[in-house]
């Protein structure tokens, strides 16, 4: 594997320097100053390459290349909007810049309740709850029409648990979902939000579907002219959420897009954690089952604390989901690319989510993107990855 770690830019509280200590020798990262909709210039992409290989690395994998709500929704000034993005991933091709981790999800890239759960050794993990987020939409949103999308536990559960907050805790809760986690977007009021999700309100689960079929077949052409690997992020969580249609949350959302799009360009970025926020996923037979078009990995671990309703981030060997089954799948698609002559044999992997520790809470990090815990995670990856690469060698 190719040992990544996403890096948001010169703002990062975590530095360059820092990440190449930690053995890294590939960056994730993306022109985050550039905002979703306008041009990343030749000029703004060699600038970063160089701030990378200046601090002796590459800038491997581009995440994200922000694709506009007009262009998912195909209203407004679509149009211009893709000819902007098709000028921006030619100009990161023509650059070297050969992997796009991106996403198709409406209005929200990835959504949590809690970013300060408490694990039993005092450190910090992500957590998503179904309760909470039935609270936030039935009671702080007050969203039309929501109380039809949960069931009535649920609604029961949520009104209950809104009842027992004071307006401090309204207010975290209403902030932790709409605050602009690291690689989203834009932050949002209730307003803001409001506003959006009645854009989607005569989408459905169909109707977004094509528009991200169409958005890819039509990118297609310059991905396969320059060598361009599209890698789509699941959905997370991998289910509805405030009304808002989901197209890539299992197995069979994945088949569906390499029918529709049957480029191998067209690929995945097969998030762990992401599809193990469903119990009825299993990411490491996924990795197995896609793995010829899988470009870009995000290992992480997920613990559920409530069966199908809430779970958090735990540490990367120890969850649900079967770390070593999957890095074992990696390894296994990594040699048989090498067998064909692929150059580009090995897989970008980072280390996706981790625990925010003491040493890390005064530096400006969220949980999941400290340093002290991606360190933890790339450590244990890199071991387990040498460990099984010496077991299957000897068989």
């Amino acid at each position: 594997m190719l040992q990544s770690w996403r890096w948001f830019g010169p703002n990062d509280p975590i530095s360059l320097r820092e990440i190449r200590q930690a053995g890294v020798t590939d960056i994730v990262t993306a022109l985050h100053h550039v905002k979703c909709g306008q041009l990343w210039t030749p000029e703004e992409i060699k600038k970063r390459i160089q701030e990378v290989e200046a601090a002796g690395m590459r800038w491997t994998v581009v995440e994200s290349l922000p694709i506009h709500e007009d262009i998912k929704t195909r209203s407004g000034d679509w149009r211009s909007l893709m000819e902007i993005y098709k000028q921006s991933l030619r100009n990161l091709g023509e650059a070297g810049l050969k992997i796009i981790c991106y996403n198709f999800m409406p209005v929200l890239d990835w959504t949590r309740t809690s970013v300060e759960m408490e694990l039993a050794d005092g450190s910090r993990v992500l957590e998503y709850d179904g309760i909470g987020v039935a609270a936030f939409d039935l009671f702080i949103l007050k969203r039309p029409g929501a109380e039809a999308d949960h069931p009535a536990e649920v609604v029961q559960r949520a009104r209950a648990r809104f009842e027992a907050m004071d307006e401090a805790q309204r207010k975290q809760l209403s902030d932790t979902i709409l605050m602009g986690l690291p690689g989203t977007v834009d932050d949002f009021t209730i307003e803001d939000f409001s506003a959006e999700l009645r854009r989607y309100e005569h989408i459905d689960e169909a109707t977004l579907r094509a528009n991200l079929y169409g958005f890819l077949n039509e990118i297609m052409p310059i991905c396969d002219e320059l060598g361009v690997r599209m890698a789509i992020h699941p959905d997370d969580p991998p289910r509805t959420i405030f009304g808002l249609p989901r197209i890539l949350s299992t197995s069979a959302d994945v088949e569906q897009l390499f029918r529709e799009v049957p480029s191998e360009n067209c690929g995945l970025t097969l998030c762990t954690g992401s599809f193990g926020g469903r119990l009825d996923n299993d990411p490491a037979e996924m990795l197995e089952r896609f793995a010829n078009r899988v470009h870009f990995v995000h290992f992480r671990n997920v613990a559920f604390t409530e069966e199908g309703i809430r779970f958090n981030e735990s540490t990367h060997l120890n969850g649900r989901i079967d770390m070593v089954r999957a890095m074992t799948a990696l390894i296994r698609e990594e040699a048989r690319r090498k067998a064909i002559g692929r150059t580009d044999a090995l897989i970008p992997v980072r280390p996706d989510h981790g625990k925010l520790v003491d040493c890390d809470r005064n530096r400006g990090c969220y949980s999941g993107y400290s340093y002290v815990g991606r360190l933890m995670g790339l450590a244990e990856l890199r071991g387990l990855e040498l460990g099984l690469k010496q077991t299957l060698n000897r068989r």
